[in-house]
């Protein structure tokens, strides 16, 4: 296959090209076109060379009658069939990673649990040939699936792309990033190591899947000090039915997946400013075990100055006189 770092193919249908096929309920199917091959269906066979060398977006009929559109699959078309060994990151979150995680072309990103590279697909387009992409992951067998899935996108291996298997704080690389994203089960463990290597200003974005996992990194980011307050979020989707006068949500919509919470690194020896909103009461009282924030005031659970110093202390911001 011809190496495509964009992975987006034109022209005639070919044998090793990945196609979708859609028939008339909408149901979906990706197929890997090879020569001579069969597909077999309840409504009888489809055959491969009936859409090799055929344009995109054709039409075929299986020997039963039944007809099925098919395209070449788009990025989040791939992302969410592609075969997986662990789960994905899906196209919702991922496009909300590459924004608010502001990828650009040329940034060094690192990528923490690459998965089945679905997300890796993501940043690879969005930081271009001259980017560099370096993820990392304990478990071996997924890399291998991830590469797998990878190349056979792009028609080959990455050039901006390396992936290192083994645990991330024992084996990251000193070189310096831009761009941070965690996706693991303990994100929190690995803040210190990533904050050493992230740009004043960089950005880190970590996904989790649970509630609790996002109070725990958040306060962590917190009692780092090194990061600006974390912003968390929750990405849903819902669909439309609009047909003549009919138009009404759909009946489904797209289920949680996880949470993202985004922050960015501070210059070296700056603390982010302590907290002037009070933290909801019990919040950090007894019964809380995780780390406790420097910007949270100690009189509200915290490990900062109290509520009252902190306010007292805090400059007082400059009024412009100016017309």
């Amino acid at each position: 296959m011809t190496l495509n770092l964009s992975g987006v193919k034109t022209g005639p249908l070919k044998a090793g090209e990945r196609v979708t096929l859609t028939d008339n309920k909408g149901r979906r199917k990706s197929l890997l076109l090879k020569d001579g091959a069969v597909w077999h269906t309840t409504k009888g066979a489809v055959q491969h060379d009936d859409l090799i060398g055929g344009p995109d977006g054709v039409t075929v009929k299986s020997a039963g009658g039944m007809e099925y559109l098919a395209l070449r699959p788009l990025l989040h078309d791939y992302m969410v069939a592609m075969p997986r060994d662990a789960a994905v990151i899906y196209p919702k979150e991922a496009a909300q990673i590459v924004m608010w995680g502001d990828m650009f072309p040329g940034a060094r990103v690192l990528e923490a649990g690459v998965g089945s590279g679905a997300l890796s697909l993501a940043l690879l387009r969005a930081i271009g040939p001259e980017g560099r992409l370096h993820s990392y992951e304990r478990r071996e067998q997924f890399a291998e699936v991830a590469q797998r899935n990878v190349r056979e996108f792009v028609g080959g291996d990455h050039p901006s792309w390396t992936v290192t298997v083994g645990d991330l704080v024992e084996v990251i690389s000193d070189e310096e990033i831009d761009r941070a994203i965690l996706d693991m089960l303990a994100p929190w463990e690995c803040i210190d190591a990533v904050g050493e290597r992230l740009i004043p200003g960089g950005v880190l974005v970590c996904y989790v899947a649970t509630a609790t996992q996002l109070g725990r990194v958040a306060d962590t980011i917190r009692a780092h000090g090194g990061f600006t307050e974390p912003t968390l979020t929750e990405t849903t989707m819902r669909d439309w039915h609009a047909e003549g006068l009919a138009i009404r949500p759909g009946h489904g919509t797209s289920s949680h997946t996880g949470f993202l919470a985004i922050t960015r690194r501070l210059a070296p020896g700056q603390r982010a400013p302590m907290r002037r909103r009070r933290p909801a009461p019990g919040a950090y009282g007894p019964d809380y075990t995780g780390p406790r924030p420097a910007n949270i005031p100690a009189d509200l659970g915290g490990a900062g100055a109290t509520f009252d110093q902190a306010v007292d202390d805090a400059p007082t911001p400059e009024v412009s006189t100016e017309d």
